[in-house]
């Protein structure tokens, strides 16, 4: 269930660094950070489908 938690970190972050880049007018880092906005974003929805949301006890 960390696996939920540490994808979801990582896509949250990789959304703040597309919304930093385009303000940058970094286009290749807003491209990179969009690329791994989708990847990150996907394997958090299923794992999220497959393993279910976090309760947080055993």
């Amino acid at each position: 269930m960390g696996l939920v938690i540490i994808f979801t970190l990582v896509t949250l972050l990789a959304a703040y660094g597309v919304f930093s880049s385009l303000k940058n007018k970094n286009l290749l880092g807003a491209f990179w950070g969009l690329a791994s906005f989708c990847i990150f974003g996907w394997f958090t929805l299923m794992t999220v489908i497959h393993s279910g949301f976090p309760t947080g006890t055993h």
